[in-house]
């Protein structure tokens, strides 16, 4: 394989994306990396791969374009921040780049923010425009909690009874319980991926993410359908740990920032003070 040098920054390996890409998820995969993480890092590389023509003589500027995508959210630019930093310090530890391209990448900041739930009118508009894959994923999302990257993932094999084994972040699998009988007629006779890719599989996490952005008007994301679950389930019960056993969070003040009490709950806290 030719591998061409410069006077300044030493060998690369000329290989292709097609060629580069199954040797990363084989490192992935034997650091036992949950398959999930996997597929989103394919998914975003595959789009970087569209600003530069080979994986190791990417330049610095072609991967700040490939990053610059008006239209993703801080979360989203972040996730694929990562996967391009983890592709190349592999590709440069592995001794395929002598320089790291992706090394000065400007840091993405996710603003925390306060919680921002969806409209009942917003998500009730959008439920009726929607075909039935776009409903669907709208239910998940917004009276299941889900992340895109899970609702991606719901397979028929993980609903037991009304119980969907939903598989999380860093390849934790937790159990929601499903009342919507839509939903969970959907799953039984889906026989294997309820959202199958074109090519086997199932669709990327960013597909979601931009079918459901599509069926909602600008604002409101798959992300803030989530917000409406945590506050509607809060509003619910007031029990702030089975919110974030539901949403799959580590901590509890992560839940917090996607709960808005209830005004009615903030009147009886003072009335009980007074």
């Amino acid at each position: 394989m030719p591998v061409p040098t410069t006077a300044d920054s030493g060998p690369v390996e000329t290989i292709t994306w097609a060629e580069a890409l199954p040797l990363y998820i084989r490192h992935r995969r034997a650091s036992a990396t949950a398959e999930g993480t996997i597929r989103l890092h394919r998914h975003y590389l595959r789009h970087v791969s569209r600003f530069a023509a080979t994986p190791f003589e990417a330049t610095p500027a072609e991967l700040e374009a490939a990053l610059a995508v008006r239209r993703w959210s801080p979360e989203t630019r972040k996730s694929a921040r990562a996967a391009v930093r983890a592709f190349y310090r592999w590709a440069h530890t592995t001794g395929r780049i002598p320089v790291d391209p992706s090394a000065g990448l400007p840091t993405v900041r996710v603003p925390a923010g306060a919680p921002r739930p969806t409209p009942e009118a917003v998500l009730t508009r959008a439920l009726a425009l929607a075909d039935r894959r776009g409903r669907l994923m709208l239910l998940l999302a917004a009276r299941a909690g889900l992340r895109c990257a899970e609702v991606a993932q719901v397979h028929t094999r993980d609903l037991a009874g009304s119980t969907l084994y939903v598989h999380g972040k860093g390849g934790k699998t937790r159990r929601v319980p499903l009342l919507d009988d839509e939903l969970l007629h959907a799953i039984r006779c889906a026989d294997g991926w309820l959202f199958p890719g074109r090519t086997g599989g199932h669709l990327a996490a960013c597909t979601v993410g931009d079918l459901v952005a599509d069926l909602l008007p600008d604002g409101w994301t798959a992300h803030t359908l989530r917000h409406r679950f945590a506050s509607a389930a809060y509003a619910g019960t007031r029990d702030l740990g089975a919110v974030q056993e539901l949403l799959g969070h580590a901590r509890p003040e992560t839940t917090r920032r996607y709960v808005v009490v209830p005004e009615g709950h903030l009147l009886a806290a003072v009335a009980a003070a007074a």
